[in-house]
């Protein structure tokens, strides 16, 4: 089972012009002391994400866990350790099924009812957002807040992880919300290891 850090990078294809950068960006994040990476692609195609992946298993050491945003079956062809679902993918159980009980899974959600139902899954952490506006997403879901992310760690004892708009400024209140972990795109990608260790200065 892998524990979830407080903070949990997110490695978004979109954001680096090649694959080297990338990876260059993962190594960055291992060297702060990051030890769960979800890699994310929703531009490039399945032989793409498959190299690219593949690549981040090679070049990362066993310490740093790989999550596949999306695809189930991808997490198994690049041996990542888990995958993670939007709520157009795959149900959990159905993910599961693929990738047998060793791996993690987890579940995005946007609102209660969302949650009451991954709750009853074999997800192993459930994650809720967009908790402040945010540019990843073409079309985000209706902002939570930070009352969203108390409301849902009234809905699970699962492992909770808040996403969307997550910076230096405002990670902390997220954790105070309930949130046992906060996933970070934008503000991780200028200067990758100074601000992971700055983002652990902060949460502690």
């Amino acid at each position: 089972m892998i524990s979830m850090p407080r903070l949990y990078p997110i490695a978004d294809a979109s954001c680096f012009s090649n694959s080297e950068e990338l990876l260059s960006f993962a190594e960055a994040l291992a060297a702060a002391g990051c030890t769960l990476l979800q890699y994310r692609n929703k531009v490039g195609g399945s032989r793409q994400m498959l190299h690219q992946a593949e690549r981040l298993k090679q070049r990362m050491a066993p310490s740093l866990k790989l999550i596949m945003n999306d695809r189930a079956d991808l997490c198994i062809a690049a041996g990542f350790d888990g995958v993670h679902l939007g709520q157009e993918d795959l149900s959990a159980e159905d993910a599961r099924r693929l990738i047998g009980s060793q791996r993690c899974i987890g579940v995005s959600t946007h609102n209660p009812k969302q949650l009451a139902e991954a709750e009853q899954t074999s997800a192993d952490y459930l994650a809720i957002g967009p908790v402040f506006s945010t540019s990843s997403k073409e079309r985000p879901d209706p902002i939570v807040g930070l009352q969203g992310v108390r409301q849902a760690r009234q809905f699970t004892r699962k492992p909770l992880v808040a996403i969307g708009g997550i910076t230096l400024q405002n990670c902390r209140a997220v954790l105070d919300a309930g949130a046992d972990s906060v996933a970070v795109i934008s503000a991780l990608v200028t200067e990758p290891r100074k601000s992971a260790e700055d983002f652990f200065r902060i949460l502690g």
